[in-house]
């Protein structure tokens, strides 16, 4: 298993809860799939480089695990129809 990194941005005018469980669907991707969170860091809101669907502020996660390839696929199969995700990278260490 490799060591990932996965930064991803959530619609900030969400609720805690909503955030929340955001935070707990992508790390129950990642075990179920049979890697393993290191670390789940909730940077929180912060202002993004550029306008990102007429918004300025993204709520920031950085999430590092370890895991096979079928947890990427499902993970980038996953934020690409969520609508609480408004961007993500994940990166390789």
């Amino acid at each position: 298993m490799a060591k990932y990194e996965m930064l991803y941005l959530l619609n900030n005018d969400s609720s805690e809860e909503v955030k929340a469980a955001e935070v707990a669907k992508y790390e129950d991707i990642v075990k179920n799939a049979g890697g393993v969170v290191v670390s789940t860091e909730k940077i929180g809101t912060k202002k993004t480089a550029y306008p990102i669907n007429y918004k300025t502020e993204a709520y920031y996660v950085l999430m590092t695990f370890e895991a096979d390839a079928n947890a990427l696929t499902e993970l980038e199969r996953v934020a690409g129809i969520d609508s609480e995700l408004v961007r993500r990278m994940i990166t390789k260490l």
